[in-house]
This record gives C-alpha cells, structure tokens and sequence, in this order.
C-alpha cells in the first residue's frame, strides 16, 4: 500500500493520519483534493477572541458550543485547539443607540408615573403611620384608665366583702350584746 507522499502505509499509520484528519467533533475534515491542511493552534481564549473580532467571554462560549479541545498552559491559562479555517463564526453588528429611543422613552416615561406614585403612597403611609401612633398612644392611656379602674373596682369589692363580714358577725350576736358593746 503506498500514501499520498509515496512512502508505504500500514494500519498503524492510517490510525494516525485519520487520526489528524477528523475535525474537532470527530468527522473528517473536508478538503479539497491537493490542498494542504490548515495548521491548528492552540489559542488563549484572550487570542481567539482577537482573531474573531468578540469578546473573551464571546470565544469561551464558542469554544465550549463547538466542543473544542481544551487544555492548559504552563501559567494556567486554558488552551483551545482551534483551525481558524473551519470556524464560521461571524460577530453581530453592534446595535445603535438611537434605535433604543423609541423603546426607552416610554418607559422612561413609566418610571417617572412609577416614582411619582411612590412618592405619594409613602406621602400616604406616613400619614396612616401617624394615626397609627396616635390611636396607640390613646389605646395605652384607656388600658392605663382601665387597669386603674379594675383594681379600684377589686379594692372596693374586697371592702364590701370585709363589710358585710362584719354586719354579718354583729347580726349574729343577741341584741342586748349589740347594745351592750
């Protein structure tokens, strides 16, 4: 069996041409007839987003959405074997800032109501929280009046009790004892 360069092949040397051949989801690569292989890189995220135009964060994602090999250097960066060649990533255009006046004005707009209600519902709860503190400061006044009247009323009744032992006693003696003394 003779290769593509003229040398011989062998089982062991087909596993690693296709081997080389398979891209990074595990097909083969497609080439044209005669032309070379793109080299691949091993990338810093920090390079693959230089070389596509995107973010760092941009590239990371893409690197894990097209399941890259990942590996990493000696000063811990992580590494991504890329070929440049068989990404077809192209970045969004940016978006303008103008054409975000339209949705932004209106709701700026509803802030503004927003924060005006606001103002006056607090307006409102400090209002309602004075009341509040009135009505306690009186429901602990009557409380006060009412504990007073309660042990009036208890010290009342305990001298009636003690009152009408004492008619009681004397009523239960004879009369001429009463009036002896």
């Amino acid at each position: 069996m003779h290769c593509r360069d003229g040398g011989v092949s062998s089982p062991f040397n087909d596993a690693f041409t296709n081997a080389a051949q398979r891209g990074p989801k595990g097909g083969h690569r497609q080439e044209a007839v005669g032309a070379p292989l793109m080299p691949i890189e091993m990338l810093t995220y920090g390079a693959l987003a230089d070389r596509l135009k995107v973010s760092p964060e941009a590239a990371r994602s893409l690197a894990k959405r097209l399941r890259l090999p990942r590996s990493r250097s000696n000063d811990g960066k992580a590494l991504v074997s890329v070929d440049l060649a068989e990404i077809q990533h192209k970045a969004l255009p940016s978006r303008s800032p103008a054409g975000h006046q339209a949705v932004t004005a209106p709701l700026k707009a509803r802030i503004e109501t927003l924060l005006a209600e606001l103002a006056r519902l607090e307006a409102a709860a400090a209002g309602h929280r004075a009341y509040f503190e009135r009505e306690r400061d009186r429901a602990d006044r009557l409380m006060t009046e009412l504990l007073k009247a309660t042990a009036d009323m208890m010290a009342a009744k305990e001298a009636a009790a003690r009152l009408e032992g004492e008619i009681a006693a004397l009523r239960a003696r004879p009369w001429w004892k009463r009036l002896v003394g």
